[in-house]
């Protein structure tokens, strides 16, 4: 399973002029799923996201994960 990971401020995936997905601050992540991948990999790649000090502290220090910020996670098949 590969992934690619974008910090966001806002995020939303449109199919025929129609909202199907949208999240605020959070992580948008475009997911290539391939053959032999199982749930397991999945639920890895979920914990390892939660898990990503990505966000900014009080300080300006990529201090803080998506669960720390009360953030989403908005996913995007490739």
């Amino acid at each position: 399973m590969i992934a690619l990971v974008q910090r966001v401020t806002q995020a939303r995936v449109e199919i025929d002029c129609q909202t199907v997905g949208a999240i605020g601050v959070g992580l948008l992540v475009f997911v290539c799923a391939e053959p032999l991948d199982t749930a397991e990999h999945s639920q890895r790649l979920v914990a390892k996201l939660l898990a990503l000090r990505i966000f900014s502290d009080a300080d300006g220090k990529m201090n803080r994960s998506v669960r720390d910020v009360d953030g989403g996670l908005l996913f995007v098949s490739q």
